[in-house]
């Protein structure tokens, strides 16, 4: 299935993706970084799924979400009548649930549920059985998960079945629920209580936004989306809630995005920051306290939710991966790169924290002053780049620019007396980093900065040089690479990250990118041209309003992790900048 037919469902905890005929293909438990239980989107049904849906022919299936909610409701027709399936999962109190109801609408539909639930990523087959009436359980490692409901089931093979009909008006709910394996079977949920405290639960959230201006339905989608993608119980922000899906099929450039990069959260700081959200700003600030820990120089560029920093990285030989496209991995070794950019990201989020005026934890401040101090210290350094390529160190222009934007940030906290530091010090490698950066990572033939300096190369994470401050939007250097990147990585109407190497076919576009030009555009003063592009971005967004990391024009569908938070960071950042 292609990934615009998934949408998602989550408890800020974890989350599943929910296929457009009513199958759940993904779903790690008990939270994101679990091994998955339901793994078909990377292998076959028989990896683990679970599926309410029609017995017979469809004739349209139509889907949304409830405004203002994480609560996703699919409607089927058929010939003799029409079926909604409501799905959510509750925030959780003590365990995680899945909660599914079905409701007849019209006419009658005979209806079939089938789970298998498969731990291990889809390789573990637990013990299932009838547990206490029509209540079942599958109970394999570490955890056990109970199915609830009033309809009546059948178990082949560790498979639980049912077949029903319901007439107008009638519903079947379906309750599934993880616990840790020594913990007793969980509570009842009452279904109805649980959707209304949902509701009631993303409905308060969102109405804390301050984002008045246009597009706000698909604004506020992005905004929830990035939302179910934070870990409630830690601030940890992942980058999406799977891995393994290719940025090219058949390609091999499938990793693991359910880590936290401090350069993706950093992004996201802002986006909440000025559309009102504050506590989520304060839980961040306190998960990447207690993450980075008091020594800067250990600073890795992506934490476990958790703050876990060890995250080895293996395959799994059992999966096949997303249409055939292995290898399936877990865990990331790109955790191990330096990259200077991730310290100017991570100080500008704390300089946007102060200009919000949020009360900050002491800490920060000497994490900032190590910071700066660290950066002076290490920016002649070569190091990986934004976009991760293994083995490969340069001095990349955007990771020395964003090692500015660390000096700079540095320098003016020192010269207002928040943190403490040798300033003249820290001034003259800021300023003499300033020009190196315009003499060597500018490439005057093209009229461009370039991935690296002395290069030729255009890489599109350039366009944030003015989004970060670095230059002004009008200046001479940035008018001439947004042409550039406009000129030389746009293909059908879309913005690729870098110039593949001659003789290797490239990935996907990547979405970010072509949001950080139409953001580019807007700044530029070029409104009208910047919104006809951003309303041609928005046209790819799904039917439930999300976006992938990439997008393949050839074969106009989804590619890379889904849904992902930059992306849609991305989206929300060029939206203010429009309005």
């Amino acid at each position: 299935m292609r990934l615009e037919r998934y949408a998602l469902i989550g408890d800020c905890e974890t989350a599943a993706l929910v296929g457009d005929r009513g199958s759940i293909d993904w779903l790690c438990w008990p939270d994101f970084s679990s091994p998955a239980c339901f793994a078909a989107l990377l292998g076959t049904k028989n990896n683990g799924r679970w599926i309410i849906t029609p017995k017979h022919d469809l004739k349209r299936v139509t889907r949304k979400y409830r405004d203002h909610t994480l609560i996703l409701e699919t409607t089927f027709e058929t010939a003799s009548g029409v079926v909604r399936l409501t799905d959510f999962m509750p925030v959780r109190e003590r365990h995680s649930d899945v909660v599914r109801i079905v409701r007849c609408l019209h006419g009658f539909v005979a209806m079939q549920m089938e789970l298998c639930i498969r731990f291990d990523y889809g390789r573990t087959i637990p013990w299932t059985g009838p547990w206490k009436g029509n209540e079942w359980t599958a109970a394999a490692g570490t955890g056990s998960i109970y199915l609830r409901t009033r309809q009546r089931l059948r178990t082949e093979d560790s498979i639980a079945y049912a077949d029903f009909v319901l007439h107008a008006g009638e519903q079947r709910s379906f309750t599934l629920t993880y616990v840790s394996a020594p913990e007793p079977p969980p509570r009842r949920v009452n279904t109805q209580i649980a959707l209304r405290q949902t509701e009631r639960y993303w409905t308060e959230w969102c109405r804390q936004s301050h984002y008045r201006g246009p597009w706000k339905d698909i604004v506020e989608r992005s905004l929830i989306t990035v939302k179910a993608l934070t870990y409630r119980p830690t601030g940890g922000i992942v980058a999406a809630p799977t891995t393994s899906l290719p940025e090219r099929i058949g390609g091999n450039r499938n990793w693991d995005y359910r880590y936290c990069w401090l350069r993706d959260a950093s992004m996201m700081l802002e986006s909440l920051l000025l559309v009102g959200y504050h506590a989520e700003a304060k839980a961040w600030e306190q998960w990447l306290l207690q993450s980075v820990g008091s020594d800067v120089r250990q600073m890795q560029i992506m934490y476990g939710m958790h703050g876990e920093r060890h995250l080895p990285e293996c395959e799994l030989p059992w999966l096949r991966g997303y249409h055939e496209s292995g290898p399936v991995r877990i865990g990331n070794a790109a955790s191990e790169q330096l990259q200077l950019d991730v310290y100017g990201e991570v100080a500008d989020a704390i300089a946007t924290m102060a200009r919000a005026k949020l009360r900050l934890d002491p800490r920060l401040r000497s994490l900032h002053e190590q910071i700066t101090g660290y950066v002076a210290s290490i920016a002649d350094k070569p190091a990986s780049g934004m976009w991760e390529q293994r083995g490969i160190h340069r001095q990349f222009t955007y990771s020395k620019v964003m090692a500015w934007i660390a000096l700079d940030h540095g320098v003016k906290a020192a010269e207002t007396g928040v943190i403490n530091g040798p300033v003249a010090e820290w001034k003259r490698t800021r300023d003499r980093l300033r020009r190196e950066i315009l003499k060597h990572g500018f490439n005057r033939r093209l009229g461009s900065f370039v991935q690296s300096y002395h290069s030729a190369r255009l890489d599109a994470a350039t366009l944030l040089i003015p989004i970060f401050g670095f230059l002004r939007p009008e200046d001479e250097h940035v008018r001439g690479t947004v042409r550039a990147v406009g000129k030389h990585l746009m293909r059908d109407g879309l913005i690729y990250r870098y110039q593949s190497q001659r003789g290797k076919e490239g990935e996907a576009a990547f979405l970010p990118c072509s949001f950080w030009y139409a953001q580019n555009l807007a700044l530029a003063g070029r409104r009208v041209e910047a919104e006809k592009y951003f309303e041609k971005l928005l046209r790819l967004t799904s039917d439930v309003g999300l976006l992938s990391e990439e997008y393949s024009p050839r074969e106009n569908q989804f590619l890379g992790n889904f849904p992902q938070a930059l992306t849609h960071i991305a989206l929300i950042s060029a939206a203010r900048a429009l309005t």
